[in-house]
Formats: C-alpha cells, structure tokens, sequence
C-alpha cells in the first residue's frame, strides 16, 4: 500500500481495515491505536495503523478481550523485548490449517454427490454445517479436503446423509479435544507465565510451546487414531467373522 496508506483519512482507514470510523476513534481513546499524523484539521494514517487496527481484530476473534489486548500491545509500545513480542504475535495469530478456500460448481457436487439430485435439503444441511458456503451465487468449500473425504466416502457406498451426520459429530469431538489441548497449554504454560508476572525474558519460551502446540496436536491425534481405527477394525472383522460360525464353536 506504500504512498496510499502514508495519506489515508480516517474513512479511508477504516475502509481498508474493515472496521467503523467510531471503532478507530474509541482505540484511540483507549490508548490501543497511536494517534494519527495531524496537517490542519486532518489526520493522516500509515500502515502501522492498518497493521494495528488487523491484529486486534485477529485477537478479538480468538478471544481477546481489548484489555488483554491492550496488555500485549502495552509491553509493545514500552519495547520490552520487542522481538519476542512480535513473535508471539506471529505464533497466536497464525491459521492453523493452510487450506485455502475453492469455489466449486453445482455440477461438481451433483457428480460426487448425487443423492443431493433428489433432495436438496441434504445440501442445505451442508452449508448449515459450514462445509459449503454460499458466495455470489455459488458454492465454496472452506475446507476443500472435507468435501473430497466426504466424496470418497460417498463413493465407497455411504449414503450422503449419513456423511453429514458423521461430520457433525466430528466437529463436536473435535472441538473436545481441542479445547483439551488449549486447557494444557493455558495451565501449564501461560497460566504460570501470567502469574510470574509476563517476564519479557519468558516471552520467547511460551511463543515456543505455542508454536510447538501446532504440530504436536495434529500429531498426537493422527497416532491416537491409527491406532483407535486398528482396535476397532480388528474388533469389527471380529464380530463378522463370529456370524457365521457354529453356534458351538469355540470362541
């Protein structure tokens, strides 16, 4: 944005940012966003500006509340270990999934999901469960890889209903388990970070457990469900199998 954001107004600001004129004013206030470059009676504002106004949406949305917020953004503004700071930013704000989302025509749907053909409700139900949204008068797929796993299972014979409902219980489990990790990590490391204080010195180690979260999580379930699914399918091929032996055969 170069030359445009070094003489953006408070509307073009605002504009860019996402947010309302009154919000930017407010954060002010607050002391949560610097003050503008003043020329007369007009305020002119950089991309510092922008870049600040971002970060505290990305917070607001995980969470933050401004105070929390305002506390990150203090320890920023006095330079205590501005470097670590940044990072931590980095580490809390960053997607974890790099999946982008894929407009997808209604043709490709009905190929992979035909049952949808017959009952449109079933595709309603996808957008309610978030797995299509609606854009322009199209179809996207915010996680594309959700919809092919669907079309697979699809494909191997699963009724489509019967897909759904499973993809709303695994957001339910999955939001479980997640809330589990969060609990460890806030109890074991920011929970014993906060209580000493927010040391600077320590920032750079709880940016390292945050980033580490990442994979660690991802990991820890992949094992755990390999080894789940092979319990399970050994317990299922079990079970078939006894159908069809005598009724005094051995066990």
């Amino acid at each position: 944005m170069g030359n445009v954001a070094a003489t953006m107004t408070i509307d073009e600001l605002a504009r860019e940012a996402g947010v309302t004129t009154r919000n930017i004013r407010a954060y002010q206030t607050r002391g949560l966003l610097p003050s503008p470059r003043m020329e007369g009676r007009v305020g002119h504002y950089d991309e510092g500006h922008l870049a600040r106004l971002r970060y505290i949406a990305n917070l607001q949305e995980r969470g933050f509340s401004l105070a929390a917020i305002q506390c990150l953004l203090d320890a920023w503004e006095e330079g205590r270990g501005l470097n670590d700071v940044l990072g931590f930013e980095e580490a809390l704000t960053a997607p974890w999934s790099d999946e982008s989302p894929e407009r997808v025509s209604v043709e490709w749907l009905l190929e992979r999901f035909p049952e949808a053909m017959d009952d449109l409700s079933l595709v309603q139900r996808a957008v309610t469960l978030g797995l299509l949204t609606e854009v322009d008068g199209q179809f996207e797929a915010p996680s594309p890889r959700l919809l092919r796993i669907g079309a697979e299972l699809v494909a191997a014979g699963v009724p489509l209903a019967a897909v759904l409902e499973e993809y709303e219980r695994l957001v339910t489990d999955a939001d479980r388990i997640a809330c589990r990790f969060v609990d460890l990590f806030e109890s074991n490391v920011w929970e014993p970070f906060v209580e000493a204080g927010m040391p600077p010195e320590r920032l750079a180690e709880v940016t390292g457990a945050l980033q580490r979260a990442r994979p660690t999580a991802s990991m820890a379930m992949d094992a755990a469900l390999a080894h789940a699914m092979e319990r399970a399918v050994a317990a299922s091929a079990a079970r078939q199998v006894a159908r069809f032996l005598p009724a005094d055969a051995e066990p």
